[in-house]
Formats: C-alpha cells, structure tokens, sequence
C-alpha cells in the first residue's frame, strides 16, 4: 500500500505559496493532497486530502468522504490514502 512517505509534492509558487501532490491507484481512485494558507489546516501546518475519480475530478461519493477532509497530519493522511486503496474498482463498479 502506498502512503504519504511515497507522495512527491511540488510547490506552486503563485500568489499564495502552497505544496500539492497527485496519486493514482490501481483501483481507479487517485488522491490530492494539499497545504497551504487557504486549505483545510494548512495554516497550522496540516494537510488537506481529496479523494479522486479514474478523470481526476473530486469524488464526492465514496465511503471515505462526501467532500475533502482537511486538518489531517501524515498518519492521518496514510490512514486515508489506505482506505481509498482498499475501495472496489472504480472502472468495474455498476452504476
């Protein structure tokens, strides 16, 4: 399983200084993971965590989150990063 040891952020020098990185997993999902002054936490040096469909848009309908969950350190992001892992397939799930 991938965690947030394995995440390669990039810094996004605009107007407001911040760190992003994408991840795709095996399942479809894939997982955005942001900190800067604007984020959920980012002021106090925490991580925000979205959740990802196979397009790379926000995923708002998984049992992990029906929205992003911000205020989130490392572990918490592992924990999460693990869960989406763990989700069915998204490409053979029927809708």
């Amino acid at each position: 399983m991938r965690t947030f040891k394995d995440l390669s952020f990039n810094t996004v020098e605009d107007n407001i200084n911040w760190i992003r990185a994408f991840m795709k997993f095996d399942n479809g999902y894939g997982v955005s993971v942001v900190k800067g002054p604007h984020s959920y936490g980012g002021k106090v040096g925490l991580y925000e965590l979205a959740v990802l469909d196979s397009d790379g848009d926000v995923c708002y309908d998984t049992p992990i989150t029906d929205n992003v969950i911000g205020f989130l350190k490392p572990e918490d992001v592992s924990k999460h990063m693990i869960e989406i892992q763990e989700l069915p397939n998204l490409n053979t799930q029927t809708k």
